[in-house]
């Protein structure tokens, strides 16, 4: 994704309206890049304002697309994520940000599509795979790791 979004173009299109640092000191927002990555993870993945912020402190990749060293930088707690959410909201730019995204990869010749991200996280359960009738479910597949056997779909 990072080579497929436009940027520039929604760094732009927020700016106006993201807080500055302020001349009166206190604490300095987080970089508008960050807080855009974030926003836009959160649309990707589905996520609320919380477990945003708890994937960013559980998963590294999605750290690092949102350009967050877990040594050297603070990751945004969901209130941050949740204002910032509010901004883009309060200046329409959700919309906006949706058609810039679109316009730019119909430029590219690249099509959207609805996507899912699926759980491929192996269980243990007992070694029957048949279903109420006796038969087998056609999609099933198992496998044996030491003494227990794990199935999937």
């Amino acid at each position: 994704m990072k080579a497929v979004v436009p940027w520039a173009a929604l760094i732009a299109l927020i700016e106006p309206h993201y807080p500055k640092v302020s001349k009166k000191g206190g604490r300095p927002p987080y970089p508008l890049t960050t807080m855009l990555r974030i926003h836009l993870l959160q649309q990707w993945y589905s996520l609320g304002d919380p477990a945003m912020e708890e994937a960013l402190i559980e998963v590294p990749t999605m750290r690092r697309f949102a350009g967050i060293e877990l040594i050297n930088d603070r990751i945004p707690d969901e209130t941050t994520i949740l204002t910032c959410r509010h901004l883009l909201e309060k200046h329409e730019l959700g919309e906006q940000i949706f058609e810039t995204v679109k316009a730019h990869l119909n430029g590219s010749a690249i099509t959207m599509r609805q996507g899912m991200l699926v759980d491929a996280t192996l269980i243990a359960a007992p070694s029957s795979t048949k279903n109420q009738e006796g038969k087998r479910y056609p999609e099933m597949h198992q496998t044996k790791k030491g003494n227990q056997w794990y199935f999937g779909m």
